[in-house]
């Protein structure tokens, strides 16, 4: 995924109200170094970061992945992002995206260089990969254990659970152990035998009438993606719901899928290797939504 753009930011008060922060912008050469070997978000993973999908160059759902951005600083104790910049930093990236087909905008906050300064934050745009054929063949997925309990979240919040944070060394590696089993992706469980999510998706299942993702009380990254196809369904008069869900209950469900904002919904066809029903029409339907302008 080469980078078409990339901007530095340096980071205003979370309650400056000044309008405009173009002058807060440095625009650098994505193809150029930019950072320092003292960057604690190469050194340790110690920072946060949001990936926008862009459709026909307009970038999709920015208030809840601002929203995101900021939840995700309160869990790991950084500034808070100042709003309004971001939203700046976004539309200049926007702007560099690709005016047609799918692009991907990048929002990075650090905690900054050890000694200082601190934090540092940039913004990059890249046109994103083609994943028209995944969204029409579907993936296949296993389970994998993620290695705690339900309720090690409530009993350990310094674990930054449900904070989307560069450290993604543990979900990479789950992807690749995913292929080493003959699957595309997969989904991670509790120890006590809960659903959670994907390594870079959230799931989705349709069971009856209704369509269920695990609740996110559980260490789970609430999706941006997940949330606003729900308000979709509700608006088309579906009913949704945020569940406790057992493990085998995604061997029963009528269809299932991994949603996420740049590859949007892609339909699961096995877990363990076991068949699920793909619904084609609804799956199209999912993403000719995804794919239209949102806000």
């Amino acid at each position: 995924m080469a980078l078409l753009f990339a901007l530095v930011i340096d980071p205003a008060a979370s309650d400056d109200a000044v309008a405009d922060f173009a002058d807060s912008f440095t625009v650098i050469d994505p193809s150029a170094p930019a950072l320092s070997v003292g960057e604690l978000s190469t050194q340790r993973g110690d920072g946060i970061f949001e990936s926008i999908g862009v459709v026909d160059g307009h970038p999709q759902e920015v208030s809840a992945h601002l929203d995101r951005l900021a939840h995700s600083a309160a869990i790991c104790d950084l500034p808070l992002p100042n709003r309004e910049q971001w939203r700046q930093a976004v539309e200049v990236a926007a702007s560099h995206a690709p005016p047609s087909g799918e692009g991907v905008i990048k929002l990075i906050l650090s905690r900054g260089v050890e000694h200082g300064p601190a934090p540092t934050a940039w913004v990059t745009a890249a046109r994103a990969a083609d994943n028209s054929v995944v969204r029409d063949r579907g993936i296949r997925v296993v389970t994998l254990d993620r290695g705690y309990d339900s309720g090690v979240p409530g009993r350990a919040p310094w674990l930054l659970l449900g904070a989307k944070t560069l450290s993604y060394a543990v979900n990479m590696a789950a992807i690749r152990e995913a292929k080493r089993q003959g699957a595309d992706d997969a989904v991670f469980v509790t120890t006590d035998g809960l659903v959670l999510e994907a390594p870079t998706a959230s799931l989705i299942l349709r069971q009856g009438g209704r369509f269920v993702t695990p609740a996110p009380n559980g260490g789970i990254l609430h999706g941006t993606t997940q949330l606003s196809l729900f308000e979709h369904l509700q608006a088309e008069g579906h009913d949704t719901a945020y569940e406790t869900i057992p493990v085998a209950d995604l061997f029963t469900a009528d269809a299932a899928w991994l949603v996420s904002s740049v590859r949007l919904a892609a339909p699961v066809t096995a877990v363990d290797g076991v068949r699920l029903p793909v619904d084609a029409e609804l799956t199209a339907f999912f993403n000719r939504y995804l794919l239209s302008p949102r806000d």
